[in-house]
């Protein structure tokens, strides 16, 4: 079971930021909550904050956690946890994604999100 942690950014408009993973990655055509594994001895938090720096080049507030969904893909199987985060600054340097967008919660169903984000839809 691998530990995810992704964050439920939201704007002051009220929009959420989702990006799809690009070809070639993990699920790659599938948008998503961004984050990444959690490493060993790492807080959930500082886990986020790396990681959503390191894939997108955004620095984040993280606020509440909103849960989690266990989820098991045929290959392999995830405890995926979501804290709402503010984007306090973004450059958007894409790494794992080809794509990003600020969409409101009720557009989110017009995406194809991978299977375990979509119970953290509800949390929003």
């Amino acid at each position: 079971m691998i530990s995810v942690l992704c964050g439920i950014i939201v704007n002051p408009e009220g929009e959420i930021f989702i990006a799809r993973r690009k070809p070639g990655k993990s699920l790659a055509g599938k948008w998503e909550f961004p984050g990444g594994k959690l490493e060993e001895g790492e807080s959930e938090s500082d886990c986020l904050k790396r990681e959503l720096l390191e894939e997108l080049g955004m620095e984040v507030e993280v606020g509440k956690r909103l849960g989690e969904n266990v989820h098991h893909y045929p290959t392999f199987s995830i405890r995926l946890i979501a804290y709402r985060c503010s984007c306090i600054s973004a450059s958007y340097q894409l790494t794992d994604h080809d794509e990003y967008t600020w969409v409101k919660k009720d557009e989110l169903v017009n995406y194809n999100l991978a299977e375990a984000d979509v119970p953290l839809v509800e949390m929003v």
